[in-house]
């Protein structure tokens, strides 16, 4: 990537972001909704709750919980595989993608130094 960071400096970024995120008008997601967002954004598809399930370690009935919230946020949308109607596969929507692509810009300004920092070194509120 071209650049180097300690790990109190990533930690420092990551919590930059975090705080951004917070104070901005957009839903609050948790890890597991966070991941599951980025894997179906950022890996090839298609995608279905077992996949999803394997590839990020936890049960069927968690992935589930979060596409159920993710969906209600308009962030992925589910759609039946028409190869396997068993199978239900989960899309990208606009909204999801805007989401990301406004959080990354969030990761950016962090790893900049542009975002909640001041003289204390802990975000504003605190």
């Amino acid at each position: 990537m071209g650049f180097e960071l300690t790990e109190l400096e990533a930690l420092d970024v990551w919590r930059r972001t975090m705080v951004a995120g917070v104070r901005r008008d957009a839903p609050d997601l948790s890890a597991r909704q966070m991941a599951l967002l980025l894997t179906v954004y950022l890996t090839p598809p298609p995608h279905t709750v077992r996949g999803l399930a394997e590839l990020l370690m936890v049960s069927k009935p968690a992935v589930t919980r979060a596409c159920d919230r993710l969906g209600e946020l308009g962030m992925i949308r589910r759609k039946i595989d028409d190869e396997d109607r068993r199978s239900v596969l989960l899309q990208r929507t606009v909204k999801g993608s805007v989401f990301l692509r406004e959080y990354g810009e969030l990761i950016v300004a962090a790893a900049k130094g542009e975002a909640a920092a001041d003289g204390s070194g802990l975000p504003g509120r605190y």
